[in-house]
């Protein structure tokens, strides 16, 4: 008996568990089907029109409703590119829009349900929002199409799907390679005006951006939300923005610009260290220069628009252009010097010849008078010469009673190169690197300090 009655236990505790493991079946699959039936129940033909938008907060005065709210916030993934030339930059990200419609409501089943999934957006109604600055755009539909609805019991609609955009950023270069920009993101509805559609940022973290995000020129500073509501003729028009605010990196351009045309502007330099007579060597320096540099100037305006105002990189080329060019300048100069000097020694040459035979003429014919005249005295020389010992004493005693004279050190120093071609180039061995670096401290301090007031 006692066999028995264990046997009939163990049989019922049996039952028991398998009876309990079909119940839990049938609720799982009984859940599928009631997910089904929910979507048939509010989406089915003849019980939701997507044509008509939802009603708003009741109670506004004049009106039934009051407009639907949408929330927005979008989660930045990359941004590809920023052109200074077509004055544009790419993004991708991900946009999400909530709202609420109560014709949507559903039982949840006890929390069993949490939402319903759609991929069709023409199921339910849409806000109509547009991109205002932007040129391209595409949705992203590999492997399937990245967007998708979530339909929650109260009523809520997500709205999430994956874009690629191309949106214009007018950018102002006056500070161009030291700017920062600021290149927006604008949200707008196109037919619903505010009495029936607003647009508002979610409240928390309306913006998410990546972690890392890598820009290969530029750094993303900040970004700030804010209101641009439109007023047209057909009405006023709810408007979200965003503003990226964008720092140039500098070392980029301190490496491809800067100190190239730095080493551009010494190398000029080095023909005032040459012989004034190694003319083919100092011109084909100074022309090879000023090519490489107007080179280097069309290049980087290459990558700019045609603006009507001076860039800060077109006063450091066009300085740096102005020196080159001055360097090949300055050789003319000291050629010139130098033809003069050579003319002018030739002439003291030419001279000195002349008075020498002059004075070889006269001193024959004194030696004439002399050996003829029977004169019985002897007459000093009206005119001593140099080395005649009196007139060395008397000289001696004015110089005691004379002042000396202060010579300037400028003067005394450049009394030791006596062609006026030398003096040109040691003058200018001095100037050139005086006045350029003169020059770079008037431009950095100029324009560092103008970006530090703009971006205060």
């Amino acid at each position: 008996m006692l066999i028995n009655a264990m046997r009939v236990h163990t049989l019922f505790a049996l039952f028991i568990h398998v009876t309990h493991f079909s119940f839990c079946t049938n609720v799982k699959i009984n859940f599928r089907e009631k997910e089904k039936e929910v979507l048939d129940q509010i989406l089915g033909p003849g019980r939701y029109d997507a044509r008509i938008r939802p009603s708003g907060v009741n109670g506004t005065v004049g009106r039934t409703d009051g407009p639907t709210i949408v929330n927005i916030n979008f989660f930045l993934r990359s941004i590809s590119k920023i052109d200074d030339y077509k004055m544009e930059y790419s993004v991708q990200l991900t946009f999400r829009e909530q709202w609420l419609d109560e014709r949507l409501k559903f039982n949840d089943f006890g929390g069993r349900l949490k939402y319903l999934t759609l991929t069709e957006a023409n199921r339910v109604w849409m806000p109509d929002l547009f991109f205002s600055n932007e040129k391209e755009g595409h949705f992203h539909n590999i492997i399937m199409p990245n967007v998708y609805i979530r339909i929650f019991p109260t009523g809520s609609v997500l709205y999430s799907i994956r874009i690629s955009l191309t949106l214009s950023c007018p950018m102002n270069l006056k500070l161009y390679p030291l700017d920062r920009q600021i290149c927006s993101l604008r949200m707008a509805s196109y037919g619903w005006t505010t009495d029936d559609l607003v647009f508002l940022w979610k409240q928390g973290d309306p913006v998410q951006v990546v972690k890392n995000l890598h820009l290969p020129r530029f750094t993303l500073e900040k970004f700030l939300t804010d209101y641009c509501n439109s007023k047209t003729n057909t009405g006023e028009y709810s408007c979200l923005k965003v503003d990226l605010l964008f720092k140039r990196e500098f070392s980029y351009y301190l490496i491809q610009i800067y100190i190239p045309c730095c080493m551009l502007v010494i190398v000029s330099w080095v023909s005032f260290w040459l012989d004034q007579g190694a003319v083919p060597a100092r011109v084909s320096l100074g022309v090879t220069t000023l090519l490489t540099m107007a080179t280097q100037t069309s290049g980087i305006n290459a990558s700019l628009p045609p603006v009507s105002y001076t860039k800060a990189i077109d006063v450091w080329t066009g300085v740096c252009l102005t020196f080159v060019f001055g360097a090949l300048l300055e050789f003319a100069l000291v050629n010139y010097a130098s033809r003069s000097d050579m003319h002018r020694e030739n002439m003291k040459k030419q001279r000195r010849q002349c008075e020498l035979e002059h004075a070889a003429s006269l001193d024959a014919t004194s030696d004439l008078i002399d050996t003829e005249s029977n004169a019985t005295f002897a007459m000093k020389p009206l005119v001593r010469h140099p080395g005649d010992p009196m007139s060395l004493e008397k000289i001696r005693q004015c110089e005691v009673h004379m002042q000396p004279t202060r010579q300037n050190c400028c003067r005394s120093w450049l009394s030791k190169f006596p062609t006026r071609s030398k003096r040109i180039d040691v003058i200018s061995r001095i100037t050139f690197p005086l006045v350029f670096a003169l020059f770079n401290v008037i431009y950095w301090s100029t324009y560092l300090f103008r970006e530090e007031a703009e971006e205060s």
